[in-house]
C-alpha cells in the first residue's frame, strides 16, 4: 500500500459530532477515489451517540426511544462517544475487493496495540473486532444462582438483558470472566475505497452500552484499556500506538483482489 496520511481531527473538548465527521469521511472518499489524495486515516473522539449498521434489527436499539444515526457500514448497532478512539482508514484496494482481509488487517494493528499496553487479545471465529476471552465456561460465575447451563439469553429468545439489570449488563462482563470486545470493526467499501473503520474502548463509560445489544450479541459483553489494565489510560496516551501499528500493518500488506471460483467445466458426450 502507499504512505498512510493520519488526520487527527479531535478529541477531548474538540469530540466530532458523528454527522460532521460522516461527512468528512464522504468527502476524503472521493478524493481518494480521484487518486487526489492518497490512503487516509482519520483519528478523533465523537460525543455520545448510537450508530447502527444495515443489520441492526429494532430489538436491538434502545427501549427508551434515545436517537440512533442510521449508517451504511456493516454491522450492527453500537455506541461511540468520550475516551473511545475512532479510526476511519479511507483506502484504495484492488478489485474484487477481499473485504474479510480488510477487517482482518485492522483487528491485527489493534492486537498489537493492545499487546503493547499488557492486555492479550485475539479474534472470536464469526464475530468482528477484537476480543478480551473470558473464563472457560465451567469456571465463570453463576447468573442469578442459575447453572450457565441455564443462562437465559442462550436459552430464551425473548429474555432482553437490557431489562435485567448489572447481573445481565455488558459493561460488567469482566466481573462475570465473560468473553468482551475492546475494539469494535465495522466498514463499507464503495467503488472499491473504504470507508468507516474501527472503535477502541480506551476508557469510556461502558455502561452506555448496557442501553443496546451491542453489535447485536447477548451472550458476551464490552471490555476498556483501562477497565482490563485496572489504571487510568487516555486516548491521548493511546493514539500515537495506534498509529504506529495501523501504519505498520497497513502499509506493508499487499492487498491482493478476492479469488472468484470459476464454475469447473465439464466436457459433453
Amino acid at each position: 500500500m502507499s504512505e498512510l496520511q493520519f488526520v487527527r481531527l479531535g478529541f477531548g473538548t474538540d469530540a466530532v459530532e458523528y454527522r460532521t465527521a460522516w461527512d468528512k469521511q464522504r468527502e476524503v472518499h472521493a478524493a481518494r477515489f480521484a487518486d487526489e489524495i492518497g490512503d487516509t486515516c482519520l483519528l478523533l473522539e465523537h460525543p455520545p451517540v448510537y450508530t447502527a449498521g444495515r443489520r441492526t434489527q429494532d430489538s436491538e436499539r434502545p427501549l427508551d426511544g434515545t436517537p440512533v444515526v442510521d449508517v451504511d457500514r456493516g454491522g450492527k448497532i453500537t455506541w461511540h462517544g468520550p475516551g473511545q478512539l475512532v479510526g476511519y482508514p479511507i483506502l484504495k484496494l484492488p478489485r474484487p475487493v477481499d473485504v474479510v482481509a480488510h477487517v482482518r488487517r485492522l483487528e491485527e494493528a489493534l492486537i498489537r496495540t493492545a499487546a503493547e499496553f499488557g492486555v492479550a487479545t485475539t479474534r472470536i471465529e464469526g464475530r468482528s473486532g477484537v476480543w478480551v476471552l473470558g473464563d472457560p465456561v465451567e469456571q465463570r460465575p453463576s447468573l442469578g444462582g442459575l447453572s450457565l447451563d441455564f443462562d437465559p439469553r442462550l436459552t430464551d429468545e425473548e429474555f432482553d438483558p437490557r431489562l435485567h439489570g448489572p447481573e445481565y449488563a455488558p459493561s460488567n462482563a469482566g466481573q462475570r470472566r465473560e468473553d468482551r470486545k475492546l475494539a469494535a470493526i465495522g466498514i463499507r467499501v464503495a467503488k472499491g475505497v473504504t470507508m468507516h473503520g474501527f472503535s477502541f474502548n480506551v476508557n469510556p463509560d461502558n455502561a452506555w452500552f448496557d442501553r443496546i445489544i451491542p453489535c447485536g450479541i447477548r451472550d458476551a459483553g464490552v471490555a476498556s484499556l483501562a477497565n482490563e489494565l485496572g489504571r487510568d489510560v487516555t486516548v491521548k496516551e493511546v493514539l500515537p500506538v495506534v498509529e504506529k501499528h495501523l501504519r505498520d500493518v497497513l502499509e506493508n500488506a499487499e492487498p491482493k483482489p478476492r479469488e472468484i471460483e470459476r464454475p469447473v467445466e465439464t466436457a459433453s458426450a
